[in-house]
């Protein structure tokens, strides 16, 4: 992030939704006449992509959707796509389906008479991008691994926001839009650097990597996710201090500023979002302690590094060890990039091969420890609907629907349906409600 014109930490997803109603048909109708009829996208700029099926699950071609598209779009604009780029799937179990994404080239004419948008779908091109995804989800995963058709079929879609403003908006970058440029500007003003908008500048990806970062992790401290050392908190610690690093090394920020930035995102987005805007001065708060905790961890760092190079110099060595480069970014927070760079000032490398060994492995192990699978779901009564009754009354006689265990690093869980019940389930950023399950025998 911060290196292309189009990938971010966080970005905004609009979408259309369908529970047994609606499917494949409406959709994919719907969502040309919104692209093509409403936001006037010429036709001609746009490609759609279908499942080509899967031998080795059993699957067909999706036929219904292309049979669907056709009726919109040259057959030569519809490409086939493989189960990676094509089948939708939420995890390892549970519901999916083929799914059908929509591409958009914005080019000029004379870049398109040289290539085909063909060559360019899925291709990493940043001006030849998704920005639509329509998912048909009409299969269940079960924990064997094998496919069950769902009783119902189900729609999802999810659209790219900041996508859609580039295509609109004419632009050749996410980053030159409105959706970015009141926190560029207000970088620029904090900085007295200039964004030029070129992607191998230094400053200009440090100026893309600050205004990204700070939304995301603005967002996530607003619904109430703090930075800290483990599980995702950790992550968004982890974003903030690669912003704070960029800041420090391409724009010569010494001092916390990022901070300053949260009025500007508040103005923005703060009557859309009124999270950001109650939870305001928490966030700005939080950046700022994290900001002046990590700058202080940055000169401490410094410090460690040049008593490493020391180190490996009067060893007669030219490489800096991996388990110390590790150790300073794993333990220290300190970047390893940055620890590259002030090596390669001094002549020397660092051992990248361990360093990216040492990485996967704790990679690995917090994927091990984030980890669970659960059982198919056992059916036990059958019910046409389960009710909510938690806004009049605090408890209620109710029967178990149906129950699957989960198994994760604290051991065996067991998640229920329950044909009725009192407690809240987590939803809107509202926390779902916590309390006891008595079960009587007989």
């Amino acid at each position: 992030v911060g290196r292309d014109t189009y990938h971010h930490t966080m970005f905004e997803m609009l979408g259309n939704w369908s529970f047994g109603d609606y499917f494949k048909k409406e959709a994919i109708t719907w969502a040309w006449e919104l692209l093509t009829e409403v936001y006037g996208i010429p036709k001609e700029n746009l490609y759609v992509t279908i499942f080509e099926g899967d031998a080795k699950e059993n699957l067909e071609r999706d036929n219904e959707a292309y049979d669907l598209w056709k009726q919109f779009i040259s057959e030569d604009r519809i490409i086939n796509g493989n189960k990676k780029d094509n089948f939708w799937e939420m995890g390892a179990s549970g519901p999916c389906g083929p799914c059908s994404e929509i591409h958009v080239d914005l080019r000029t004419p004379e870049e398109k008479a040289k290539v085909s948008g063909l060559e360019l779908v899925n291709n990493d091109h940043p001006q030849v991008v998704e920005i639509w995804n329509l998912v048909f989800m009409q299969f269940n995963r079960k924990a064997d691994g094998s496919l069950e058709n769902l009783p119902a079929k189900h729609i999802d879609t999810g659209m790219g926001f900041e996508r859609l403003c580039m295509a609109l908006q004419h632009k050749e970058s996410n980053y030159d839009t409105d959706v970015f440029t009141p926190l560029i500007a207000k970088v620029e003003e904090l900085s007295g650097k200039k964004y030029t908008g070129i992607l191998t500048d230094e400053k200009d990806i440090a100026i893309r990597v600050v205004v990204d970062h700070i939304r995301a992790v603005s967002f996530a401290i607003a619904d109430g996710q703090l930075p800290s050392n483990g599980g995702a908190g950790y992550v968004i610690r982890r974003i903030l201090r690669r912003g704070i690093s960029y800041a420090y090394r391409f724009l010569d920020r010494k001092e916390p500023f990022l901070f300053e930035l949260v009025a500007v995102l508040q103005n923005q987005m703060g009557k859309y979002f009124p999270e950001l805007e109650k939870q305001g001065n928490l966030v700005t708060e939080v950046i700022k302690s994290e900001e002046e905790s990590f700058l202080k961890t940055i000169e401490n760092g410094l410090i460690r590094v040049e008593k490493l190079i020391q180190q490996t110099i009067s060893e007669g060595q030219k490489v800096l060890p991996s388990e110390e480069v590790f150790e300073l970014y794993d333990t220290y927070g300190f970047p390893d990039d940055l620890t590259r760079i002030i090596a390669e000032e001094k002549g020397l490398t660092i051992d990248e091969a361990g360093f990216q060994k040492a990485l996967q492995e704790q990679k690995t192990r917090s994927r091990k420890d984030a980890t669970s699978s659960a059982g198919d779901w056992i059916d036990v009564n059958e019910t046409d609907r389960v009710e909510f009754v938690g806004y009049d009354q605090p408890e209620a006689y109710t029967q178990i629907v149906k129950y699957r265990k989960i198994q994760n690093k604290q051991g065996t869980q067991v998640q229920v349906v329950l044909d009725k019940t009192p407690f809240y389930a987590e939803s809107g950023g509202q926390i779902g409600d916590t309390g006891i399950l008595e079960l009587f025998a007989g």
